[in-house]
């Protein structure tokens, strides 16, 4: 009698938790530094929302520094000085670089948790993007990823299963979050239109974008149809059985790198890569990795030591993911599906979406200033030009992914509504009116290097890209639409009034 066929043996997870951790630690290394270079410009002590008057207004609505701390936890409850702040940036850097260097355990890994969740709840609008939640969850479960205290990169406790299957839940929310979004936004989702406007209209288009705009409407058509497969239809092959779970990972990846290739949408795709290496397990990374990493993950496995402890805290966790996952199923489940929210104060489990809608046409702010006495349009007005976001027409589109610019996005949202949303841009222009340094270091030039203007508006153009080889050299043709912002001088006692009102800025 012929012998039975043998049983495969169980994945395993060792290289699939050290490929994790460490693309965990570049992305929190990401994170930290645009932290460290603007968070004080942005929310510091002198920013332009500085985060003291925040957290001073939640104590008082809160009644008390611990109750607000309850519901909003940060550590700069207790000190939000400019000097602290700064070094608990670089602090994260520190710690992440640990990470990315190969060593993570649970000081380390609830150190940069807790860190980012302070930035956090004091960033006010300057963090109120889905990434921000989606990192704190991606790391706080990587705490569970880790033994206690040995931080080596193959340590003798394997990686908790239930963990891996907590991450596969995690890229089956964030997936079927994008596509239910889009299906129930925007109609030119619906129409298979998306993306004749979305290369042209995303917060930052970089070079590649006015090439993939142009292409034929075939190709975008495809395209969309190709998002609500990958978003709506395979998430549901990471639950199945082992032989097709690694296809569904590895198209996952292949969407978030084609993502990351057609625009720069800050660290979002690298971040959500993560929990797409949890759909693939050793004998994947065994055929593509260094043999030193494969040989010294299989001694690990070898000499394995399971730790009761960690595996029965895991479980402990992943029945509070199953509990804290009723509200986002509902929401999931929901005609009136929210995106990007969370449903409980530590952002442990949260619903995501991205693109919900797709504006049909691109608006730019225009920030511009002028030394004259009287600020007519006959005046000599000079722009002031921003990092990354459009303005010169003939400046190329840049490419900063992961990296985030805080400004350049908000100010994206803001020229497609009024002044009265968007309340920030009063404070950008009173600190532009004083050359405040840390403002300027925000932008990328200053027209008044001599000394500050004495007037500043804000201009509404139209963008649209020009076909590609333009004769001019120019990448962008604009049209100017309204003033968005009347000028404003620093004599303006009704600006300094609401502004001061505010607490942005001392009273006098």
């Amino acid at each position: 009698m012929a012998d039975p066929s043998p049983v495969p043996s169980p994945p395993v997870y060792w290289l699939t938790r050290f490929l994790l951790l460490r693309l965990l630690g570049l992305v929190y290394l990401v994170a930290f530094l645009v932290a460290a270079w603007q968070f004080l410009p942005l929310a510091g002590e002198h920013g332009l929302t500085p985060a003291p008057a925040l957290l001073r207004a939640l104590e008082q609505f809160h009644g008390g520094k611990w109750n607000a701390f309850r519901e909003v936890p940060t550590l700069f409850f207790w000190n939000n000085s400019d000097s602290f702040v700064h070094s608990m940036a670089w602090t994260g850097v520190a710690l992440s670089l640990v990470v990315l260097c190969g060593f993570a355990n649970v000081p380390v890994l609830v150190g940069l948790w807790f860190l980012y969740l302070s930035f956090l709840h004091a960033g006010g609008l300057w963090y109120g993007y889905g990434w921000e939640t989606q990192l704190l969850e991606t790391g706080f479960l990587a705490i569970f990823l880790v033994p206690l205290f040995d931080p080596r990169p193959f340590p003798k406790s394997p990686p908790p299963i239930v963990i891996i299957w907590l991450y596969r839940w995690l890229i089956v929310r964030i997936m079927l979050g994008a596509g239910l979004i889009k299906i129930r936004g925007d109609e030119c989702w619906r129409d298979l239109t998306a993306l004749f406007y979305h290369y042209e209209t995303q917060p930052v288009p970089n070079p590649l974008s006015p090439l993939l705009h142009a292409a034929p409407g075939w190709f975008h058509r495809i395209g969309v149809l190709t998002n609500h497969f990958i978003e709506l239809i395979g998430p549901w092959f990471v639950f199945w059985p082992r032989l097709t779970r690694p296809w569904a990972g590895l198209l996952l990846i292949l969407f978030q790198v084609t993502l990351i290739c057609s625009g720069n949408l800050s660290f979002l795709n690298w971040l959500t890569l993560i929990p797409c290496l949890a759909c693939l397990d050793d004998s994947l990374w065994t055929r593509i990795l260094p043999p030193f990493l494969t040989r010294r993950a299989r001694e690990a496995e070898v000499s394995q030591q399971r730790s009761r402890f960690q595996f029965f805290t895991s479980v402990a966790f992943a029945c509070a993911v199953a509990w804290l996952s009723l509200p986002v199923v509902r929401n999931l489940l929901s005609p009136n599906q929210a995106m990007n929210t969370s449903f409980d104060n530590l952002h442990l489990v949260n619903s995501y979406g991205a693109f919900g809608s797709i504006g049909r046409e691109r608006y730019e702010l225009i920030v511009q200033g002028t030394r004259e006495d009287i600020p007519t349009e006959f005046a000599q007005w000079k722009e002031y030009e921003f990092k990354v976001k459009p303005g010169d027409p003939m400046r190329a589109p840049a490419i900063i992914t992961p990296y985030h610019h805080r400004l350049d996005w908000q100010i994206w949202f803001a020229a497609m509504a009024s002044p009265e949303h968007y309340p920030w841009t009063v404070a950008l222009v009173w600190h532009l009116l004083q050359n405040d340094p840390a403002t300027l270091g925000l932008l990328a030039n200053n027209p008044f290097p001599d000394g500050p203007p004495k007037f500043i508006r804000i201009l509404r153009y139209r963008y649209e890209f020009t076909p590609p080889g333009d004769p001019n050299g120019a990448w962008w043709k604009r049209e100017r639409l309204d003033i968005w912002l009347p000028p404003i001088s620093l004599q303006n006692h009704e600006v300094r009034n609401f502004l001061q009102g505010q607490g942005w800025i001392p009273a006098s």
